[in-house]
């Protein structure tokens, strides 16, 4: 994914950044002695507030994703939807999927795979994963083998176990539908797609990369890779709810519908998603609790972009480990920075 031939560049601006720890005051300096970040990034809008790497790590170095990349396929179908490619989120897969056409993914609506509420079984924290390593034996890592391909590889998990957008369930393998709706109702590469509607519109300043299947398609779960200024600069898209510089690359309304819960989808709103974790879903975002509309992307292993639209405020955190002091870190930079 090629950076653009112009990057645009964030400013700089020193902060006086105060951080409170179990009551005690702190720095960010000993919050990452703390936790085994690699990257930790804060912006307010075009400025960069602090910025610094760790375990040999540098500004150079492309930094895995992790799950943060299903936002980012989230986001592209916002973008095709406006762009009549893909007519609603209420469509189905089998429409633009010949592949899909019968199987209960090919059946359920967009919006309800965006929200992570399919109803058809996969469980990838159970039984030490076995349907996530089914996935990615299948369509991945064996393929070459047993040539099953992406769509055959999605389709085996064809057991609905609820009706759709009725329960939240973290199941990875719902963004990867959506990557192959993506690939043929827009006839390009999600890696294609990103680079021209997204990538070099916001300056990016480094190549990005993205796993691909046996197959050729991207990994719409896994695999993203990109420097943390290029992942800040795509938090501060988010931030302007999908504008950039005057150019609304994502529709204002999408971003707000990724954001925001539906009265008819109580089961999404913060505290009753997850529990016993506070968080809410969006459009394969996640909705931070309280009263001001915040949001992150999320990856395992401590992979974080927090975005506060309101302030224009971004977090972006990566590291080798989950680390539960990040919420607080955030909730207080929104605290000291976000009055918006």
């Amino acid at each position: 994914i090629k950076r653009a031939g112009t990057p645009w560049m964030f400013k700089r601006s020193a902060a006086d950044i105060r951080y409170s720890y179990r009551g005690n005051q702190s720095s960010l300096t000993e919050y990452l002695s703390r936790n085994p970040v690699t990257g930790l990034l804060i912006a307010r809008d075009d400025q960069i507030l602090f910025e610094h790497y760790q375990y040999g790590r540098t500004d150079h170095d492309r930094l895995i994703s992790q799950s943060m990349v299903k936002s980012i396929m989230g986001m592209l179908i916002g973008i095709a939807i406006s762009e009549g490619a893909i007519k609603s989120v209420d469509d189905t897969p089998e429409t633009y999927v010949p592949g899909f056409k019968g199987t209960e993914y090919g059946r359920t609506p967009i919006r309800d795979l965006l929200h992570m509420s399919s109803g058809v079984e996969f469980r990838e924290d159970e039984d030490q994963g076995r349907d996530l390593n089914r996935l990615w034996i299948d369509m991945i890592a064996g393929s070459w083998i047993f040539k099953k391909g992406t769509v055959n590889s999605i389709a085996q998990f064809n057991r609905r176990i609820a009706p759709p957008g009725t329960r939240y369930f973290y199941a990875s393998i719902e963004p990867d539908v959506l990557g192959v709706v993506l690939h043929n109702a827009v006839n390009k590469s999600a890696s294609e797609y990103l680079q021209e509607k997204v990538w070099q519109t916001i300056g990016a300043e480094s190549d990005a990369t993205w796993l691909i299947d046996a197959e050729g398609f991207e990994v719409a779960h896994f695999g993203f890779n990109a420097v943390l200024r290029d992942y800040a600069r795509l938090g501060r898209l988010l931030a302007h709810d999908g504008a950039w510089e005057g150019k609304q690359i994502i529709p204002a309304q999408w971003m707000i519908d990724a954001t925001t819960v539906r009265a008819s989808d109580t089961y999404l709103l913060p505290g009753k998603a997850m529990p016993p974790q506070p968080f809410g879903y969006g459009y394969l975002l996640w909705l931070l609790p309280g009263t001001r509309r915040q949001f992150a992307l999320s990856g395992d292993l401590g992979q974080r972009i927090c975005v506060d639209p309101a302030s224009k405020l971004v977090m972006v955190q990566t590291a080798l480990e989950t680390n539960a002091e990040v919420w607080g870190l955030w909730s207080t930079m929104v605290e000291q920075f976000g009055k918006g």
